[in-house]
């Protein structure tokens, strides 16, 4: 993003805020401005929400969120570096984003680093989730939560992938992270970063000949309409992450810093419950709609990414990181 536009972004910004404001700020308190790439009625749109009316109330309509979801202010990388600049307040964005600044939100996407999602859950609600948080103040945010964004899986428009070898050739879309790119590589596809809102031009057009997310996205996007064939490798569980301007933060009180952690805390089982739901939700249409669905053995592929962590775990902290997650695993 150019100077020029972010400026321009800012000005536009600001100017729907004021027109919010009127309608609906707290008065003489703070509307928090926050934003998400997903739509409106997606799970962790729902609970910056429910987020929102908890500050409201326990500030006594002094503090409440006005949320912009389905990316109107933006695709992630471009609402990130508006979030740094204090043009945004709170941001719920992938880690794929904040890999080039922030080291340690590289480890919680290690393909196969987490046995389950209850593994995930365990490691980022205890102490390896929050020195990843504590990471990203030094570089403008303020890391609230974690909220979960399931396993991604590839889809195809051409064939199932049920072995490694069936991604040769294939043109398959990463988010912008080298970490992302190198995996595909590793297990024999062609990466091809790609914003979200491009994937399903991109599929349909032939841009592109697959793409990796979740059930829900997979769905939500209407994805499965040009990519009707899904293999669920689970291959990442790394979750997103609810995080807040630095600049707006040290602008506010210790008791509102205190109350702003605690609504987030407590909006994470909101989320919970609702992604939960969600993907047992989009499972069932998906298998409705007659999509082809693979459940390929994980190991092939583990085997041709661990090279992978080799690259990208490069620190000391990083590798204790790594260690102290894997010892979490229920399963081991």
């Amino acid at each position: 993003m150019t100077a020029i536009d972010r400026r321009s972004l800012l000005r536009g910004i600001g100017a729907a805020s004021v027109v919010l404001a009127a309608g609906c700020s707290p008065v003489n308190g703070q509307l928090l401005r926050a934003v998400d790439t997903h739509p409106d009625g997606y799970p962790t749109v729902e609970a910056v929400k429910y987020m929102g009316q908890l500050l409201r109330k326990r500030s006594g309509g002094r503090l409440g969120i006005e949320h912009y979801a389905g990316g109107v202010l933006g695709q992630e990388r471009d609402a990130l570096e508006i979030t740094i600049f204090g043009g945004i307040d709170l941001n719920r964005v992938s880690l794929a984003p904040l890999n080039p600044i922030v080291p340690e939100t590289v480890v919680p996407g290690l393909p196969f680093l987490f046995s389950s999602t209850q593994h995930m859950r365990a490691a980022m609600d205890g102490e390896p989730g929050q020195q990843i948080l504590d990471a990203l103040e030094p570089h403008g945010l303020i890391g609230l939560c974690f909220y979960d964004s399931g396993g991604r899986s590839f889809y195809t428009t051409k064939r199932l992938i049920e072995r490694p070898e069936d991604l040769r050739g294939l043109k398959i879309r990463v988010q912008s992270s080298d970490l992302f790119v190198e995996m595909v590589r590793a297990l024999g596809g062609n990466p091809t970063p790609m914003d979200f809102g491009e994937v399903y031009q991109g599929l349909m057009q032939g841009t592109v000949d697959g793409a990796e997310n979740n059930w829900p996205s997979y769905e939500s996007t209407r994805h499965f309409e040009v990519a009707p064939f899904y293999s669920a490798t689970r291959h990442v569980m790394a979750p997103e992450v609810l995080c807040m301007s630095a600049i707006t933060w040290n602008a506010m009180s210790a008791d509102d810093r205190a109350l702003i952690r605690q609504c987030a805390k407590e909006s994470i089982p909101v989320m919970r419950r609702l992604w939960d739901a969600k993907v047992e939700q989009s499972q069932a249409a998906i298998i409705a709609s007659g999509v082809r669905i693979a459940d390929p053995d994980p190991a092939p592929f583990q085997a041709l990414v661990r090279p992978v962590w080799d690259r990208f775990v490069t620190t000391p902290a990083m590798r204790r990181l790594v260690a102290d997650i894997r010892a979490m695993d229920p399963a081991s």
